[in-house]
């Protein structure tokens, strides 16, 4: 994980081709063609709607990072249609496809992204991981319509619960639906981590909760990350963040993460029961697996059996894609496209993880009662995050790290997510689980 964060903040189907037109281009070439450069010329397809580009280009990257964008070609513009109806589609089991269009903002057009994040502005010199979109196998995934969505939570609230990727993902859903609608922040903790908007026009509120845990813990870190002393987590007591705002939201995204591999001493029945890597406090080193999974279990029991009539949506954990080394040991992530299917294993940390996540879902989603309102849905992010090694900030979670030729070692981030980037696809899945299903 990345030790320092900055807190405060201040995507189409295979072409349908014209048959009409392919016949008249089939019986009179010359005319057909003539009509092709014409009609080429009248409709314009520009790649991308804005400069998506802000970059000192005389920068001296660390290494070579050749110039990945698609060349700009005229592609249709995809129908906002539904998923195959023929069975169930699995939005989550599918492959990263050049997109030419490109992202719908950018880093000059919306203002919630986080310096750290902010790969163009920090000098990032490729462009190509901008232009790809996800692409579900046995069916097609519409776009996210920020009009749509927004018309349609008129008058609801959401929140997005977790660590820092979560608010990662706030970021992108905030700089997607100010496409339509600015933002207003009506407010922010002393940390500015917990922070609530409000889409005056729509009534809709968006809020995200710091909770990296998602139960109760005594965090001793300074804005840089470095800590002064063990984490004290309570394995048996939720996070009041949440747990006190629950019943007034709508729809919530919830979802665990890597804080469980931080160095912490483990209560339960206000009482001492473990540790995770404390040297000389004569204190049983507790597995990873116990701790993560007990955790969840209290979440999830949380929520299935709470009489909350919306709708919870549990988010699986996201790889990281460090390289020769860990953030802490000069770990790096250089490569700019895309993995295809079977190019990549998850890590076995990562696999451990999401196996928790799984397993302690299905057990929720199956003792969730057919009596009950709540709805509680999976949302997994984790496939399609792990095919993307390109879209990190890496080095440029740093301003012009290499600027002057300078070659300073800096902390590479591989485990968030550039904006525009990679997880602006989450929205996507988001659309699909909410409003088409």
């Amino acid at each position: 994980m990345v030790g320092k964060m900055r807190l405060c903040w201040n995507s189409r189907s295979l072409p349908k081709y014209n048959h009409v037109f392919m016949k008249l281009t089939v019986s009179v070439l010359l005319i057909g063609l003539a009509f092709r450069l014409f009609f080429s010329d009248s409709i314009g397809f520009s790649p991308v709607s804005e400069t998506p580009l802000l970059f000192d280009r005389t920068v001296a990257p660390e290494i070579s990072f050749p110039d990945k964008t698609p060349a700009p070609v005229p592609t249709p513009e995809i129908e906002d249609h539904m998923p195959s109806s023929e069975g169930k589609c699995d939005i989550f089991t599918g492959d990263w496809i050049p997109n030419p269009s490109g992202p719908i903002y950018t880093n000059e057009t919306c203002q919630f992204i986080e310096a750290d994040q902010n790969c163009m502005r920090n000098g990032r010199p490729d462009s190509g991981y901008l232009y790809w979109r996800w692409n579900p196998r046995d069916c097609e995934l519409p776009p996210f319509s920020a009009e749509r969505f927004l018309e349609l939570m008129r008058h609801k609230s959401w929140a997005i619960i977790g660590d820092s990727i979560s608010r990662n993902y706030v970021q992108s859903l905030l700089c997607t639906l100010s496409k339509v609608e600015k933002a207003v922040e009506t407010y922010q903790d002393k940390e500015c981590k917990s922070k609530r908007w409000h889409f005056p026009s729509y009534n809709f509120t968006l809020s995200v909760i710091w909770s990296p845990f998602l139960v109760q813990a005594d965090i001793f870190e300074d804005k840089d990350g470095v800590a002064s002393s063990e984490i004290q987590l309570y394995l048996d007591k939720l996070d009041k963040k949440w747990i006190d705002q629950y019943q007034s939201f709508d729809y919530m995204v919830i979802s665990g993460g890597k804080w469980i591999l931080k160095y912490a001493i483990y209560h339960e029945n206000n009482t001492i029961v473990g540790c995770h890597h404390c040297p000389g406090k004569n204190l049983t080193e507790m597995g990873v697996e116990y701790v993560y999974r007990k955790t969840l279990q209290l979440v999830l029991n949380f929520i299935v059996t709470s009489n909350h009539k919306g709708l919870v949506m549990f988010r699986t954990s996201t790889p990281d894609h460090f390289e020769n080394g860990e953030w802490f040991s000069g770990g790096t992530c250089n490569r700019t496209e895309p993995f295809k299917e079977g190019e990549i294993d998850m890590k076995d940390l990562d696999i451990l993880l999401r196996n928790i996540e799984l397993e302690e879902y299905e057990k929720a989603a199956a003792a969730l009662g057919s009596d009950k309102k709540l709805k509680l849905k999976l949302m997994d992010t984790a496939p399609l995050s792990l095919l993307r090694p390109d879209g990190h900030p890496g080095p440029y979670r740093n301003p012009h790290p290499f600027a002057d030729g300078k070659n300073t070692q800096v902390i590479k981030d591989c485990l968030h997510w550039c904006l525009p980037g990679p997880i602006d696809a989450w929205n996507d899945l988001l659309m699909e689980l909410v409003v088409n299903n």
